[in-house]
């Protein structure tokens, strides 16, 4: 009698065990049909698309689109000839003058809740009047901190309340591959967003500015660029926008951007001093090529030359 209820139990309780392991792959979401391979590169895609929006929605509200007016002592070398004729000047009533004003634009970002905006030193140089536009469509007038123009950079601030502030990143984990994104106003286009990778790190040499390390992208830069964030996947500005390599004087897939480590520390003297101190050794310093290397007697093409002693 023992033997047959034990035997009853053990039945009874694989019974159990079968029924509880049905119902577990019959919720399991193993047992959601799952959508086709075939449209596994599109989820892919969508993933990818609904990255670059989220970093979209992260850095936008604290890109600002800065016009500038300033004065010329003459106009552009395609036009002076026209102007400077005198026939053309009587006939259209046109003064004779020698300065002349002219607009300029670019980009900056907002890096904190006072109204600091960094931007690059050429956007904002010589700028007897800048405007800040957020793309809530508020307007400042903006006044300079400083300008470094050995670096390119300036910080500008306006007054305001509620104003967005980017998060800045740490241009030191960026390597060549990553994936960045560049936001600003081209040729006055708002709030414009193009994609790429980090092309090259460490640009120096390019006759650019005096002080440069240099990010090379491949995402769209263009005249307007100037002065706006490069950022990570995760939305965090690890560049400024400064430059193209460009025949045309448009895109052909190679910026130049101003690490944000770099910027840091000239942002804050800025911001402090209104200029930047920097220490001056007084001599000119060139790397040492193959031909100076072999006229040395040099095994190896290292290290730098002195070239030239400044004078006391």
């Amino acid at each position: 009698m023992l033997q047959e209820k034990m035997v009853a139990n053990i039945k009874a309780n694989r019974f159990a065990a079968v029924v509880l392991i049905g119902l577990m792959v019959i919720m399991s979401p193993l047992a959601i049909p799952a959508k086709s391979n075939a449209d596994a590169p599109q989820q892919r895609l969508e993933t990818l698309g609904k990255a670059f929006r989220d970093v979209n929605k992260k850095i936008s509200p604290a890109v600002v689109y800065i016009s500038t007016v300033y004065t010329m002592e003459s106009l552009p070398q395609q036009y002076q000839e026209l102007f400077d004729n005198e026939f053309f000047r009587r006939f259209f009533g046109i003064p004779e003058q020698r300065e002349y004003q002219r607009r300029g634009l670019g980009s900056g970002f907002i890096i904190n809740e006072q109204g600091y905006i960094l931007t690059n030193s050429h956007v904002v140089e010589k700028a007897e009047e800048i405007k800040v536009t957020l793309p809530d469509k508020r307007e400042f007038d903006a006044t300079v901190v400083g300008t470094d123009p050995m670096s390119d950079l300036a910080v500008i601030k306006i007054k305001g309340k509620n104003l967005p502030a980017a998060e800045l990143g740490d241009s030191s984990t960026m390597q060549v591959g990553d994936w960045v994104i560049a936001v600003g106003t081209p040729y006055g286009l708002s709030q414009t967003v193009t994609a790429g990778i980090i092309s090259a790190a460490g640009r120096a040499n390019i006759g650019i500015v005096d002080y440069e390390d240099f990010f090379q992208t491949d995402a769209a830069i263009n005249p307007g660029n100037s002065g706006g964030p490069l950022v990570d996947i995760y939305g965090n500005v690890i560049g400024i926008n400064t430059a193209i390599f460009s025949k045309s004087g448009g895109y052909q897939g190679i910026g130049f951007a101003i690490p944000i480590n770099m910027a840091k520390g000239i942002m804050e003297s800025l911001i402090q001093h209104g200029r930047v101190v920097r220490g001056w050794l007084g001599v000119s310093i060139q790397p040492v090529t193959k031909d100076i290397a072999e006229s040395f007697g040099l095994k190896k093409a290292e290290g730098a030359l002195v070239g030239d002693v400044t004078q006391d």
